[in-house]
């Protein structure tokens, strides 16, 4: 069982090397989401613009994109652990840019924009390297429960970094930067204590070819298995993104400030907290595959739900239920890529997902801003709300490897 009171080698709390790990992915976690609702607040306050909000996903999401080929293969070559620290310490420097920015009283959003694509940079190199390293720390019998607790405290950062980062940037947006500044150098330091990491070498033999460039996507599109999980979530998210107009639901359509920007933004955090806590203690078992299509497919109704409602209560409801559902496709999806994906390949492939994650999420806020500009925030999201129900439709059937698949232990 997968559990959080998990014993042996199924236990990836257990493994001390993965505990600093985690609390690493905890700390940068809660740094990223309190920089995140600080500059969405501080560039709306400043424009009114709602494509400016989209511009945000877009400057970060263009930098994992244009260097996938890069960053992949760096996190298969070289050590996937200094890696990750030497991101974490270009992401203090740019949660220092932002301290020094709103120090200024600024009128111009243009530097926050030029930060972002350093962070963006750092991120790319960072995550495939991080989720490449996640398997290396315990044994594969773990990973499962390593990946929903990953997921958890990821998600517990989602809830308390939103909260926090309204509070703090409503006392002061300095006091905001500088809070994440702290937790990001600290992840940094944790990331160092991990210690040497046991990890395959053989792509450090592997001459640099074209083919060796492109092996993450050669596995990808070979797996029909991975293919489906991974494109489920982009074009889902790019759909159902609604995070990245919470600005203008907060000022302009629910009327509830900072402080309430960063309920909304906390609040698919709770409801993925919850069912995290609910997987790491019970897993799932069987039937994986039809049960992600279905939550998939929820996660697009309480989408809509959300963007038609004017009632604050009905809407941090619909938040955290949408919270939820994606957390069990989360689980689901990544503890399948880990599981059918090769160590020697694992950067590659995961750069490649996490390309994929961007264009859902950095890119799906691009979206969500440029069609709110021309028809509105509530038919944005409710329209896209009812474009991922109907991408769980059509995935269901284009993918059958997907959505017959049954176990997530590794055993089938």
């Amino acid at each position: 069982m997968t559990s959080l009171r998990a014993s042996g080698e199924t236990n990836a709390l257990r493994h001390p090397k993965f505990v600093l790990y985690w609390v690493a992915i905890g700390c940068t976690s809660f740094a990223v989401q309190i920089m995140s609702v600080s500059v969405g607040w501080e560039i709306y306050d400043i424009t009114r613009d709602p494509l400016y909000l989209g511009y945000v996903g877009l400057v970060q999401f263009l930098p994992p994109l244009l260097l996938v080929l890069v960053t992949g293969l760096a996190a298969d070559r070289f050590n996937r652990r200094l890696i990750m620290a030497a991101c974490l310490g270009l992401e203090a420097l740019c949660a220092l840019g932002l301290l020094l920015f709103t120090l200024d009283h600024p009128s111009n959003v243009t530097p926050v924009f030029g930060i972002l694509v350093l962070l963006g940079i750092g991120r790319a190199f960072m995550n495939p390297a991080s989720d490449a390293l996640a398997p290396n720390l315990v044994p594969k019998a773990a990973i499962a429960h390593a990946i929903s607790l990953t997921t958890m405290i990821w998600q517990t950062a989602n809830i308390a970094g939103p909260v926090a980062g309204g509070l703090l940037y409503g006392l002061a947006g300095e006091v905001a930067y500088g809070v994440a500044l702290v937790l990001v150098a600290t992840a940094a330091v944790l990331v160092l204590l991990i210690g040497r990491v046991p990890q395959q070498r053989e792509a450090d033999k592997e001459e640099t070819t074209l083919n060796s460039l492109f092996a993450g996507f050669h596995f990808i599109r070979r797996e029909k298995l991975v293919l489906g999980a991974i494109s489920l979530d982009l074009f889902a998210v790019l759909l159902g993104g609604a995070v990245a107009l919470l600005p203008v639901y907060a000022r302009d359509i629910l009327d509830v400030g900072p402080w309430g920007l960063g309920m909304l933004r906390a609040a698919p955090g709770v409801g993925a907290v919850t069912m995290a806590l609910y997987l790491a203690r019970y897993g799932i078992k069987d039937h994986a595959g039809r049960i992600l299509f279905v939550f998939v497919a929820l996660f697009g109704f309480f989408t809509m739900v959300f963007g038609l409602s004017t009632s604050v209560p009905l809407s941090i409801v619909a938040l955290v239920l949408m919270g939820a559902c994606d957390m069990v496709s989360v689980y689901i999806r990544e503890t399948l890529l880990q599981l059918w994906t090769p160590d020697e390949v694992r950067g590659r492939v995961n750069a490649v997902n996490r390309v994929f994650i961007g264009a859902s999420n950095e890119l799906g806020e691009f979206r969500a801003g440029v069609v709110a500009r021309l028809i509105g925030a509530v038919a944005a999201v409710a329209l896209g709300g009812a474009g991922t129900m109907g991408v769980a439709f059509f995935w269901s059937r284009w993918f059958p490897e997907l959505r017959t698949a049954r176990r997530l232990d590794g055993r089938g």
